[in-house]
């Protein structure tokens, strides 16, 4: 076996495993420690993979069933990255939950068996070459997820979860027929037995498609994966998965699932220009619902009292960011997509993490009793504040410079989009802003909490994304440029 099978092998053998024993032992005390290990393995792998492909380009593995390239190999490494991080913090934060009550030992259990089944899930996605198997991988997230959503067993969550089931499966099976009608434009093409769902054979034939049967399976497959990105208006189970499940949860949510889908997307947009021969419709339809979603959630965002319902708005809003990047095209603005796709997981996951610790010091996530966060835990305030403003678009973090590469292309191409999206982004400043400002200054109203909180992960994150504002390593650097060759042709 290669170098290059191997780290893939253990990349999606260590969650799998991982899945199994914390199946059987996810109860007992050690289990987060096991959640940790198996999530270490799974990101040391990533990096094994990741060092390979800088160095010799993409590879085909076991019978082409695999393929890693410029596009999903970041993608992989940052996946299994917050994946261990959030394994990191999810250790105490399940102790307070534990000590509270809201997690019992089968809960634990089906908590720790499912976080590392849905980063297989995730893992599988991002490097199979087969268009099928990535749908398989999909609704294998979606039925993960939506365990780990309802893991409280609450009235809110189990209705949260519900919601979440009945909308991505309406959509994944959208996704399903987009890529019946994938198959059959490239069965017309391919000789029998040629792979006709393999991206690899795909994308070489990308120009012999026909034209009619592609337009019809990419408007399936982008409503259908969108309805997982969270694109408005498709939007709605994204604000209460994010809301009633643990904040864990809510982390990898955005961190990975949304970036997941946006990435089956592009493969599938990838394939659509090729075959439309410079046609702009794929690129049209992924401005038009990019803009409507940065806009509209924008003005949902507003209107939140619950402060992890507000940052899944905030998610919304910097999804749509990103498709609208993709959307307009070209090697500028696809590579601030794909920065921002980076930084936007890295930063958001940090939110989140340090909103978990607030709200269990609080005993609440509404943001009219968080106060005085400052007063009685300075690590915890100073990482939600320096979050906010990061994700806000502060420079130096590297949202503004993902954000000011696409705000000029704008101006450049589609001036029309630039007030759009100016406003909302100034909205969108003020009210979270104003918000924070009061958890983290006012007078307090929180209380320590019984074990230690992992702050580690927060200023990790926080400072890879203040590093990408001011410096990009070369070799993600270059990653970059070919995967928006790639996608932006």
């Amino acid at each position: 076996m290669t170098q290059e099978a191997l780290a893939l092998a253990l990349l999606l053998a260590c969650p799998l495993a991982g899945a199994a024993v914390l199946a059987l032992c996810g109860h007992r005390e050690r289990a987060r420690d096991l959640n940790v290990t198996f999530s270490c393995g799974t990101f040391f792998a990533a990096c094994a993979l990741a060092m390979h492909v800088v160095r010799a380009g993409p590879v085909l593995l076991w019978d082409n069933a695999f393929y890693v390239d410029a596009l999903n190999v970041f993608l992989l490494t940052l996946t299994a990255l917050v994946g261990l991080t959030t394994a990191v913090f999810s250790r105490p934060y399940m102790r307070v939950e534990s000590d509270h009550g809201k997690m019992t030992a089968p809960r634990l259990r089906l908590y720790h068996s499912m976080y590392q089944l849905f980063s297989f899930t995730m893992l599988l996605a991002l490097s199979t070459n087969n268009m099928g198997i990535i749908w398989v991988a999909m609704e294998a997230a979606t039925l993960t997820t939506v365990l780990l959503v309802s893991v409280y067993r609450t009235a809110a969550s189990l209705e949260a979860a519900w919601k979440y089931f009945i909308l991505c499966g309406v959509g994944i099976a959208q996704a399903l027929f987009g890529t019946v009608l994938l198959y059959m434009a490239a069965e017309k093409v391919m000789p029998p037995g040629g792979g006709a769902l393999l991206w690899s054979n795909l994308d070489a034939v990308k120009g012999q498609l026909d034209p009619d049967v592609i337009t019809l399976a990419f408007a399936f497959l982008f409503i259908g994966y969108g309805t997982k990105v969270g694109l408005v208006p498709v939007h709605n189970w994204l604000p209460d998965a994010h809301a009633e499940g643990p904040t864990p949860v809510s982390a990898v949510l955005s961190g990975l699932l949304l970036n997941v889908a946006l990435y089956a997307v592009l493969r599938c947009k990838v394939l659509t220009d090729g075959a439309l021969h410079g046609n702009a419709l794929s690129g049209r339809l992924m401005m038009g619902f990019g803009l409507l979603s940065v806009v509209a959630a924008v003005f949902f965002l507003i209107r939140q009292r619950d402060v992890k319902r507000m940052f899944a708005y905030s998610s919304i809003e910097h999804m749509g960011m990103m498709t609208f990047a993709f959307g307009m095209g070209g090697p500028i603005a696809t590579y601030a997509g794909l920065l921002h796709m980076t930084v936007h997981s890295l930063i958001k996951s940090a939110i989140f993490f340090a909103v978990g610790h607030a709200t269990q010091k609080a005993g609440t996530q509404l943001m009219d009793g968080i106060r005085g966060l400052l007063k009685i835990s300075p690590t915890v305030a100073w990482g939600l504040m320096i979050g906010t403003l990061a994700i806000l678009g502060m420079p130096p973090f590297g949202v503004f410079a993902s954000e000011f590469l696409i705000l000029t292309t704008a101006m450049r191409d589609h001036p029309w989009a630039t007030p759009l999206l100016l406003i909302a982004l100034a909205v969108a400043f003020a009210s979270v802003f104003g918000r924070v400002q009061g958890m983290v200054f006012g007078e307090t109203s929180v209380k320590p909490l019984a074990h230690r909180p992992a702050l580690v992960p927060v200023f990790v994150h926080l400072t890879l994304g203040l590093m990408l504002g001011l410096y990009i390593p070369p070799y993600l650097d270059a990653w970059y440029r070919q995967a928006a060759a790639m996608i932006g042709n």
